[in-house]
């Protein structure tokens, strides 16, 4: 089982980026799949998840409304597209996987029971 983010990149205040997620050894549509981010000297936030078999979707206030999340299931990949990017939105952005998302309250939960390694997010002028 093995999850691979990508499509990091520095880019401009205003700017947008698309983030990929794939995955080997399991198929993404029969899990839950969310992104993640930490950015240095903070704690670790979630920030959007999609249930599985095309269920709910689920997103932090802080991105709600610029960041989308998507699956291409042929390809077994899911999508983070992300608009008006901000300065704060500066972190390494990780993908998870689990049986269903964790959500409290209004708070998507960064738990899950695999995730691979990240991918750098800069937003700067």
């Amino acid at each position: 089982v093995q999850l691979q983010a990508s499509g990091g990149g520095l880019v401009q205040p205003g700017g947008s980026l698309r983030l990929s997620c794939a995955a080997s050894g399991f198929t993404l549509d029969e899990h839950a799949v969310g992104w993640f981010r930490q950015a240095p000297g903070k704690e670790r936030e979630g920030i959007s998840c999609s249930e599985k078999n095309d269920g709910d979707t689920y997103y932090a206030d802080s991105v709600k409304g610029r960041f989308t999340i998507s699956r291409d299931n042929a390809k077994n990949t899911v999508y983070l597209q992300m608009n008006s990017l901000k300065p704060e939105d500066t972190a390494v952005y990780y993908c998870g996987a689990d049986l269903e998302c964790t959500v409290v309250g209004d708070r998507v939960v960064p738990l899950y029971d695999s995730w691979g390694q990240g991918t750098l997010v800069t937003v700067s002028s």
